[in-house]
């Protein structure tokens, strides 16, 4: 049956582990495709992707998609396939720093749209920023806006929500 997961938690949280832990066990490790958000903007980033790549089963497919997700969602979207995207707010962060300000709105609703009727299984995996103090700079703000509102929005849409910390899940939603 085709469902959407989305996993919360903080950084280090355990929450990539817990996602491909999820992926293998609603297949028998073929048919997952795991969609990578990140791009590698300085040397510390660079490690935290190769630390990702060390830490997934080879025999996945991988796709590097840092802005058009629910178009790469879309066309992999299969029954009997599972889509990891990690992470979501990677994703929103290259759209928030994207020179076309239109492209985050657009982008959004697709996704919204595209994770309406999944035809395979959907896992999401994001970070809750929500849970410290408001930054001091607008476009952090607006991160901090944006991550929360998405993260509601897709909530609604999920048939699982987990919230993950220090390697724990909790379950906040289960259909």
């Amino acid at each position: 049956m085709a469902h959407c997961e989305l996993i919360l938690g903080g950084a280090r949280s355990g929450k990539s582990s817990l996602a491909q832990k999820r992926a293998a066990s609603l297949t028998n490790g073929s048919n997952i495709i795991y969609i990578a958000t990140a791009t590698a903007g300085d040397s510390e980033m660079a490690a935290r992707i190769q630390h990702h790549k060390q830490n997934r089963p080879t025999e996945w497919q991988v796709v590097e998609q840092p802005i058009y997700l629910a178009d790469t969602i879309a066309q992999h979207d299969k029954p009997n396939t599972v889509i990891l995207v990690d992470c979501l707010t990677l994703w929103l962060t290259n759209l928030l720093c994207n020179a076309n300000t239109s492209l985050l709105t657009q982008q959004k609703n697709a996704l919204l749209s595209v994770l309406s009727q999944p035809q395979g299984n959907i896992i999401l995996v994001s970070n809750e920023t929500g849970l410290g103090v408001i930054p001091a700079d607008p476009l952090s703000r607006q991160f901090v806006d944006e991550a929360g509102w998405l993260h509601q929005q897709i909530a609604q849409q999920s048939n699982r929500v987990t919230y993950c910390i220090a390697g724990l899940e909790h379950s906040l939603k289960n259909e």
